[in-house]
């Protein structure tokens, strides 16, 4: 049976999180830093059937050594800094919730992925993140009111905080 784990919680192995389950896939790229890429893991037959599939609707790629190369690299280095990520995400939190016009509870991000709402500020989500793109602030809607922001390993914190700036004041310019 199919399951999806989307966001680890902290303070357990990837073997932990994934001893009950039959197959896993995960990106290399966004928090482990790598070019591009995923992974699937199951049993043989399981393997063998994905790339069955994958064949059938036209997936792969030829030479792929060099991306592969980085993926090794973003497997073995990367997850020693995971955690600088959520640090940064309840950074992102902390600053948001300052913001007048967001609703976020930052005592519940504890991943490098958070949401929050912007109806307060009488905005929808979309408007938002399409005046935030135009600054150079790259997030997505998930609702009506509520935007995704993700740190991973090429955002820092001053990178952070110049994004919590554009959103202040794109938000205040909106309600003015």
């Amino acid at each position: 049976m199919a399951r999806a784990f989307s966001t680890p919680p902290l303070g357990h192995t990837v073997a932990d999180i994934t001893a009950k389950f039959d197959s896993v896939m995960f990106c290399l790229s966004k928090g482990l830093g790598a070019p591009v890429g995923s992974m699937l893991v199951g049993s043989r037959d399981f393997i063998e059937r994905a790339h069955i599939t994958r064949k059938l609707l036209g997936g792969g790629m030829r030479q792929a050594g060099v991306l592969a190369a980085a993926g090794l690299i973003a497997l073995e280095e990367t997850p020693k800094r995971l955690h600088i990520d959520h640090e940064n995400a309840k950074h992102l939190a902390k600053g948001l919730a300052r913001i007048p016009g967001i609703a976020i509870d930052p005592a519940k991000v504890v991943t490098n992925i958070l949401i929050f709402d912007v109806a307060p500020s009488g905005k929808t989500a979309a408007q938002v993140v399409a005046d935030l793109g135009k600054r150079g602030v790259l997030c997505g809607a998930t609702g009506k009111a509520t935007i995704r922001m993700v740190t991973h390993f090429d955002v820092d914190r001053p990178a952070i905080d110049r994004a919590l700036a554009i959103v202040a004041d794109v938000l205040s310019a909106r309600a003015a």
